[in-house]
């Protein structure tokens, strides 16, 4: 009987934008790798007990009434006669992870109220909605957010925390069947209404567009579990949040659309290890519509040509979805998908299990330098709003490291946030530092990071809402020093904290290593069979077909550092640190003798296809794995894969190609940009002259085209603030340095950083 996939293609029911890499169905052992998948979640505690989902059903459809009840009353209030105030009616949609199904215990409910014409967002949603919503005793923590750029009502109904949005549309009456997905229904719609139905429409699409949705479901959960726990789910924090793991593991479904979550979330790291970023990531053909809005295409917008890691919106106006993301941040996500593809090939052939794909990102022993940004307030409602906005602005400090120092020091936020209790009103936030990998080390050079520091404070504390009280600190502090409150339990581990991945894998390559340098055979030893040479062959000659694969779009000089790499602080930090030791070893290392075969050509028959809710639910029936399948079907296979990849790496925006385009979150005001054209024209080709004698001296980045940008740190004791008000002055006064051509060099010593006091620029 002829497979799910190739059954429905023939009836029109291809899901994608491409052919799928395969349509193989699973294995006995990827069936039983699923169960245990699912057994690992479930005690991961991802999945809500019966009780609380009868209890959000319940917020939801109480929820439902009040908007009715509330649309009512404007509709009365405003003069409509009676028989309008009885048509009309307004209506609660979902969507994010509640929509998708693969919410947790406790998560918040996205919710839309969608309204008729007459009831405006201003006066009725945050007026009237707000006043009745605060008169009721089963909601608490209301706060209207009404400036934000998707302008949201945040509060808890009945214990379950609800972000509620609003759109307006031109309609007088809302039926009760709206389909909100009819590209109709943005007609005469203003933006903010745009933006609000847009999580809605979206996350509609995904489930219409992945061939089968328990498995997509199954697959997101892992990988929202995976990118929590290795540090890569944020995106505020530059890296990616739901809707963008969303519509990567749907790219992997239609892919591999009758595969289960087991295989899925193999091949989710080996595909995007092997993507060719900024190569957009598409669920459907990018539509123009008919309404004239604007939609993702670098063919036309520059600005999206600056887009790193577009990953886009399959429904109509489509909008990347991770424009957030930086050069930083895609480099650590490129190694963790390297790191999760390596496991997945050892977990086949038991080597590693679900445990060691999890294990959670060490990021304190990650790093010998950190930037420090903490946040204090009068009280706990101006913290909240105060924490808001830093939280949305630290990204800035990012792009702005990046860009000052020519891409050369590497930046990796945390995505999360730290208190320390001694500390009334206190939030803090890290930010790992090196220098990029391949960058010498020269003698007496350094960053100046004080100009950038105060370029970001300065954009931070223009704050509309900032009160007395909110204040901001960045500092330098270095590992050793990192404050015990972000520990577990307020106590820090003695180092290295356990045995990981890395370094197994650091101490398996030293003794792979030795081998081959004593004895003779030692390649011959690793290969083994004939058999297994072949399959060496086969997928070494895949992976070097598809690093040569054309691609959509290259990626310019100051991003091209996305695949994995590490470099250490200075020499002496590879030496002393064994996490960056490993990483550097990681790095470097050869793939594998002992690949793993593809399991896909053992499939002999997938059977049944039925629909439910317009998806295929395809029930499968697999004979036992060959565990040596013969080298042909293997090499079958993976030049199967391997087309269909280059195919997908072909499209039509071949002229979309990365550039270092400044951001407007990245512009100054108009004076502020003066001051600082002013500044950098004096320090073009200059050194900076150290203040006192114990000043470091501060030796600018040289650029290849000559120009230098200032980024250099000097002592305060353990605990180093980045102050620039101090030295505005004599910034001013320099002595004139030639200028360094050739590759740029660089010294990454963060020995001091100047004090400064909050309010000061």
């Amino acid at each position: 009987m002829e497979r799910s996939g190739l059954m429905n293609r023939n009836n029109g029911q291809r899901f994608g934008i491409t052919e799928p890499i395969s349509l193989g169905g699973p294995t006995e052992s990827d069936v039983i790798k699923t169960r245990e998948l699912e057994k690992y979640l479930r005690d991961a505690g991802l999945y809500e007990s019966p009780e609380e989902a009868v209890s959000r059903e319940e917020v939801l459809g109480r929820l439902d009434q009040i908007v009715k009840i509330w649309v009512k009353a404007i509709s009365r209030s405003k003069g409509l006669n009676e028989q309008l105030v009885q048509e009309a009616n307004a209506k609660i949609f979902t969507f994010g992870s509640y929509r998708l199904g693969v919410h947790g215990p406790g998560a918040d409910i996205d919710t839309l109220c969608v309204g008729p014409r007459h009831a405006t967002r201003d006066e009725d949603f945050f007026g009237e909605l707000f006043r009745m919503l605060s008169e009721m005793p089963e909601v608490m923590e209301l706060h209207p957010v009404p400036d934000a750029y998707v302008p949201v009502m945040k509060f808890k109904f009945n214990g379950v925390s609800i972000d509620l949005l609003y759109a307006k549309l031109s309609l007088w009456v809302i039926p009760e069947d709206l389909d909100i997905s009819q590209d109709s229904i943005l007609q005469n719609a203003d933006e903010q209404t745009v933006r609000s139905l847009n999580g809605c429409r979206v996350t509609d699409q995904i489930l219409r567009l992945v061939p089968n949705i328990q498995n997509f479901r199954t697959t997101l959960r892992c990988m929202r579990l995976w990118a929590k726990r290795r540090g890569v789910y944020s995106n505020v924090a530059g890296f990616l949040g739901g809707i963008n793991w969303a519509l990567l593991v749907a790219r992997i479904c239609q892919l591999y659309p009758n595969a289960l979550p087991n295989m899925l979330v193999s091949r989710f790291f080996r595909v995007y290890t092997q993507w060719h970023w900024p190569n957009p990531v598409m669920l459907c053909a990018i539509e123009e519509g008919s309404l004239g809005l604007q939609v993702w295409d670098p063919r036309r917008n520059p600005k999206d040509r600056s887009h790193l890691m577009p990953i886009i919106t399959p429904a109509y106006p489509c909008m990347n979805s991770s424009y957030n993301v930086s050069s930083s941040t895609l480099r650590i996500m490129s190694e963790e998908f390297k790191r999760g593809s390596e496991i997945c090939e050892a977990m086949e052939v038991s080597k590693a299990d679900w445990d060691t794909l999890f294990e959670p990102y060490a990021f304190f022993e990650a790093y010998k330098n950190y930037l420090q940004t903490d946040i204090t307030a009068e009280n706990a409602d101006d913290l909240r709003k105060w924490k808001g906005w830093v939280e949305s602005r630290l990204r800035q400090l990012t792009l702005k490291i990046e860009k000052h120092t020519y891409y050369m020091l590497q930046c990796h936020p945390h995505p999360g946030d730290f208190s320390d209790r001694s500390r009334a009103f206190h939030c803090c936030y890290f930010m790992g530092l090196q220098r990029k990998q391949g960058v010498p080390v020269n003698e007496g050079e350094q960053f100046d990071m004080r100009f950038t520091v105060k370029e970001f404070k300065h954009n931070v504390l223009m704050y509309s809402l900032w009160k007395a009280g909110m204040e901001i600190s960045v500092s330098h502090v270095k590992r050793r020093n990192i404050p015990n409150f972000v520990f577990p339990g307020g106590i820090r581990p003695s180092r290295p904290s356990k045995v990981t991945w890395e370094s197994r894998r650091s101490s398996e390559l030293k003794v792979s290593g030795h081998a081959q340098d004593n004895s003779g055979v030692g390649k011959a030893v690793l290969k083994g069979t004939d058999n297994e040479r072949k399959r060496k062959h086969v997928d070494d000659s895949l992976e070097t077909n598809l690093r040569n694969t054309k691609c959509l779009a290259t990626v310019p000089p100051s991003t091209e550092e996305c695949c994995p790499s590490v470099s250490a602080i200075s020499s002496s930090s590879i030496k002393d640190d064994k996490m960056d030791t490993h990483r550097v070893e990681e790095s470097g290392k050869e793939k594998s003798e002992n690949d793993i075969p593809d399991s896909l050509g053992n499939i002999t028959n997938v059977v049944e296809v039925s629909s439910q809710n317009g998806q295929p639910n395809v029930s499968v029936r697999c004979n036992s794995p060959n565990k040596n399948p013969p080298a042909d079907d293997a090499a079958s296979s993976r030049e199967t894969e391997k087309l269909a990849i280059e195919k997908i790496l072909s499209g039509p925006y071949g002229a979309h190609q990365a550039v270092p385009e400044e951001l407007d979150e990245l512009k100054y005001d108009f004076e502020y940009r003066n001051q600082d054209k002013d500044i950098r024209e004096k320090l073009k080709g200059g050194h900076l002259e150290s203040l006192t004698e114990n000043t470091a001296v501060s030796v600018p980045v040289t650029s290849s085209n000559g120009s230098a940008s200032s980024c250099g740190l000097y002592s305060n004791g353990n605990l180093e603030e980045l102050e620039p008000t101090e030295l505005v002055a004599p910034l001013l006064n320099m002595t004139p340095a030639p200028v360094v051509q050739g590759k740029p060099l660089i010294r990454l010593s963060f020995t001091s950083l100047a004090k400064f006091t909050d309010k000061s620029l």
